[in-house]
């Protein structure tokens, strides 16, 4: 199964001539040209021409396919994504967001929480997804403390289960 490793989004376009502000999830905005071409989900491929950053974590890209303004309007909002085999492999004690979906999420004693849905990050910091077992989602912030262990050769990661989901078994989870 090839996965895919979203690198970035279209902000809006820029300028007149077809250029596009995008919105990088790379480590700097300047790596996103040494992947090759981008592709979106619907199979269009994105040949980056020219590219300057332009903020923290946001560029200016002119692509090759793209010839003028209106064109460049169409893109925003477009996720821009590479295969995960075109990045290097991560160091050691480090992985990638998209290595941890599918994951199997168990606790400290071994037991079966669920199984990794998504990495999100909604502002504060990145928040794990976990399907539980019986088909809820856990939201769990990602932090050593909350996920002490990853083990992504053997599919599985441990989790500390918070109190509430404990206590959730229990027939309360603080629904209205």
């Amino acid at each position: 199964m090839q996965r895919d490793v979203l690198l970035a989004a279209v902000i809006g376009a820029h300028g007149l001539k077809g250029e596009v502000k995008v919105k990088t999830f790379t480590t700097s905005p300047d790596v996103l040209r040494g992947y090759g071409p981008l592709h979106a989900k619907d199979g269009r491929r994105f040949t980056i021409a020219a590219l300057r950053p332009s903020a923290d974590s946001e560029a200016v890209v002119t692509f090759a396919e793209v010839k003028d303004r209106s064109a460049a309007e169409a893109l925003k909002g477009l996720e821009l994504f590479v295969a995960r085999e075109k990045l290097p492999e991560a160091e050691p004690n480090e992985f990638y967001h998209t290595d941890l979906v599918g994951l199997e999420a168990i606790d400290k004693d071994g037991r079966r929480i669920g199984k990794v849905l998504s990495v999100q990050n909604y502002g504060a910091g990145d928040v794990l997804v976990i399907t539980a077992d019986g088909g809820d989602e856990i939201l769990l912030a990602f932090t050593k403390d909350n996920v002490p262990e990853i083990d992504i050769k053997n599919g599985r990661l441990t989790v500390a289960v918070p109190d509430e989901i404990d206590a959730g078994d229990e027939g309360d989870q603080g629904e209205e």
